[in-house]
């Protein structure tokens, strides 16, 4: 029998989650896991007491963990935010493994993966960021295609309880400043924005899997056994851009240095000439392969 690990805050989302999941997930045993990030003192609390009695009210496990989340936050250099979400979802993973769960379920809906694209637009993103939420590495979203003003439809129709998280009501984080100011926007000039630009982003993933299957099928015998980029062979081929970028994921390239580098290639590919500095960044020699090591792109 299939073993749902339901993530829930306590907020109509996550409540939602919990009293459909017979409906979701048909046949399946869940436990419940909350996390108390600690961040809104009594608020937090309350909202664990909650989900612990409506999990013993409905007779499920309950799995609760206190996280110092201010903490984390400023031992690694990153945002609440992103603290946040890192320590959710090691978590998951651990109780996803030692409980034998075969997925995770979170109650991201069709709202909140229209922010994820607007934030992954703001700030720069290739085709990928453009096919918003999915489900990946044990994590399951089956609300994706449910607008929050359905949720909260449904909710009230039944009667059914939730909290309110004070801190959605502050727009100074990026994501709530969408919600809160620019989504009343979008929905004077299209009522339907949410289920739009969800349609979208079908889409664009349709795009994005046709472009993961051509770098797929020539990316063999594109880098040395060092993991240098073989200049020439992707110099050749037609989609060259795409693929390159492809290849320099994970090295800290910045969108406005790698076009920078595309340029420099597009003068490589007629004429090889000298050092260039591009982005902080150096670009020396007159060789065939593309290296980076720290703060250098070379090629030897």
């Amino acid at each position: 029998m299939t073993r749902i690990l339901l993530a829930v805050s306590g907020g109509i989302d996550s409540m939602y989650l919990a009293n459909r999941a017979p409906e979701l997930f048909p046949g399946a045993r869940f436990a419940v896991a909350h996390c108390n990030f600690a961040l809104r003192g009594a608020e937090s609390d309350a909202d664990e007491a909650f989900v612990r009695a409506w999990c013993a009210e409905h007779g499920l496990e309950c799995f609760v963990k206190r996280f110092d989340t201010r903490s984390y936050a400023a031992e690694h250099g990153i945002s609440i935010e992103m603290a946040a979400r890192d320590l959710r979802y090691a978590w998951f993973a651990e109780l996803r493994r030692a409980g034998g769960f075969d997925a995770v379920a979170v109650a991201h809906n069709a709202d909140d993966n229209a922010e994820t694209l607007l934030l992954n637009l703001l700030r720069g993103t290739g085709t990928r960021g453009l096919r918003g939420m999915g489900d990946h590495d044990g994590i399951v979203r089956p609300l994706l295609d449910i607008p929050r003003e359905d949720i909260r439809a449904w909710m009230t129709a039944r009667g059914l309880a939730w909290r309110d998280d004070s801190t959605n009501a502050d727009s100074t984080p990026k994501r709530n400043r969408i919600r809160n100011e620019v989504f009343p926007i979008f929905a004077r000039i299209n009522p339907s924005f949410v289920r739009t630009l969800g349609e979208d982003m079908r889409r664009f993933a349709r795009v994005d899997d046709i472009a993961d299957s051509y770098f797929r099928a020539v990316r063999e015998g594109l880098t040395t056994e060092t993991g240098d980029i073989r200049l020439p062979a992707v110099l050749a081929l037609e989609h060259w851009e795409y693929v390159l970028w492809r290849l320099l994921e994970g090295s800290g390239l910045s969108g406005p240095t790698f076009e920078k580098l595309v340029a420099l290639l597009r003068r490589y590919k007629e004429a090889p000439r000298g050092t260039v500095t591009i982005g902080g960044k150096t670009f020396e020699g007159t060789g065939t392969v593309l290296r980076i090591e720290k703060e250098l792109l070379i090629i030897p």
